[in-house]
């Protein structure tokens, strides 16, 4: 939604809008002359709007939404207009219930810094930018493809990117074999003689549909997209990559986790698939410096490395331990967890514990519900009494603070889609004092 805002923001349009709660973010958006209130509250919604748009995340009860419905105004979701986007754009789309912020942002990066350029629609905060979207002259639009509600149903992208299609917001899929459907429909979106990039191994491949289509893969040759000599740098890697009879050496990537790597794989080959120059394609990723909130070091000294992370699905925690234990192998692994809406947590609670098994220590925060109510039987012990480790202990928010202040552990993760990111400055200060 963000990234909308500044999209019309930047063309001269005025806008303003409603948001839950104050965040850096919002204070940034009022900063570019944005007006936001935080207030479900009719006097402070704008009569005079030309076009309301919303995200599904806003509650049906909402008074200043349902106003603006009773009373005739144009109202769409946000998808709604990401979909006018990509119609009149070459429209890059990456979808996926894992790394699509990462991939897109990696993607939009490479364009911006080689000079190519995009209309970057982000959902996560560039670090090079400090932003989640930004313009350009070029009609190129890179766009990350949202599947909660089927939101990237209505995109039309040119060339599109699937990274992922493991279970996830079971809430609204049911089943799934009907989130796999949708993903089999987001292809069936991509406009006559398009292209798709697909991870290597996805249970549904064969019914994909595009013009041209391709896998890619971390190492595995039977991709058309892979990686080589694959090396451990510093807390990041370097590596060769073979996309069909085109050859990269020395591929420096200065952020962590081996997913990342998979992740640049299809970032470049896209980068390829536009011509750009691979001299200047290696450039802008060795200038990669990540996605706020995906495998971020907030702090990496000899003494400590903490890092926070987005995870909020089994995989996504699994990929960020084992990563993290991977280029940290001889410290002792302390995840701190905020598990993210109780549906989630009751679909996968048997997952999570598998995941944060992974782990030599595991700090848990209460649920954070987000957009649900209450499930009855459903808490965070539904996932402490599935854990085989016996090192989990459930605390507040303040006494996780408080742990880390006493402790200082040498290797520490926060991960969860929550609000545990308002702790991340509090816990920086807390290893520095």
């Amino acid at each position: 939604m963000s990234a909308l805002a500044r999209f019309f923001n930047e063309r001269g349009t005025a806008v303003q809008g409603y948001d839950k709660t104050e965040t850096d973010l919002t204070r940034q958006l009022a900063k570019e002359g944005i007006q936001i209130h935080f207030e479900d509250d009719l006097n402070l919604l704008d009569q005079q709007a030309e076009l309301v748009v919303y995200t599904p995340a806003i509650p049906l009860n909402h008074q200043e939404l349902n106003w603006y419905r009773d009373n005739g105004y144009p109202v769409y979701k946000r998808s709604d207009v990401l979909q006018w986007i990509t119609e009149s754009m070459y429209a890059i789309t990456v979808a996926g219930t894992h790394g699509k912020t990462t991939v897109s942002t990696m993607i939009a990066h490479i364009l911006r810094h080689t000079g190519y350029g995009c209309n970057a629609f982000l959902g996560g905060i560039s670090v090079n930018y400090e932003k989640n979207y930004w313009g350009s002259t070029t009609n190129t639009a890179v766009i990350e493809a949202d599947e909660y509600d089927r939101s990237f149903l209505k995109l039309r992208p040119d060339l599109a990117v699937l990274t992922a299609m493991d279970a996830d917001h079971l809430d609204i899929y049911g089943t799934v074999e009907e989130l796999e459907k949708a993903f089999v429909a987001y292809t069936e979106n991509i406009k006559s003689g398009g292209t798709l990039w697909s991870k290597f191994g996805l249970r549904k491949t064969a019914a994909l549909h595009a013009g041209h289509k391709y896998t890619y893969a971390t190492q595995n040759p039977a991709a058309q997209a892979y990686a080589e000599n694959i090396v451990l740098q510093n807390g990041g890697y370097q590596f060769d990559l073979r996309n069909g009879n085109r050859y990269m050496e020395g591929i420096q990537l200065h952020i962590g986790g081996m997913h990342n790597v998979e992740n640049c794989v299809v970032a470049i080959a896209v980068a390829q698939e536009l011509s750009i120059d691979d001299a200047a394609i290696k450039d802008a990723v060795a200038a990669f410096r990540g996605v706020k909130r995906r495998f971020e070091y907030i702090i990496k000294t000899e003494q400590h490395v903490y890092i926070d992370d987005y995870a909020h699905h089994p995989e996504e925690l699994e990929a960020l331990i084992k990563s993290t234990r991977s280029l940290f192998p001889k410290r002792r692994c302390v995840v701190a967890f905020q598990p993210h809406l109780y549906s989630r947590t009751r679909d996968f609670a048997a997952d999570f514990a598998r995941s944060l098994d992974l782990a030599d220590e595991v700090l848990l925060l209460d649920i954070y519900p987000a957009r649900e109510l209450p499930i009855e039987g459903v808490s965070i012990q539904t996932i402490v009494e599935k854990m085989g480790n016996p090192n989990v202990t459930v605390l507040s928010k303040e006494g996780l603070v408080a742990y880390v202040a006493a402790a200082k552990p040498e290797l520490f993760i926060t991960a969860g889609a929550g609000d545990i990111d308002k702790l991340v400055q509090p816990i920086k200060h807390a290893f520095e004092a």
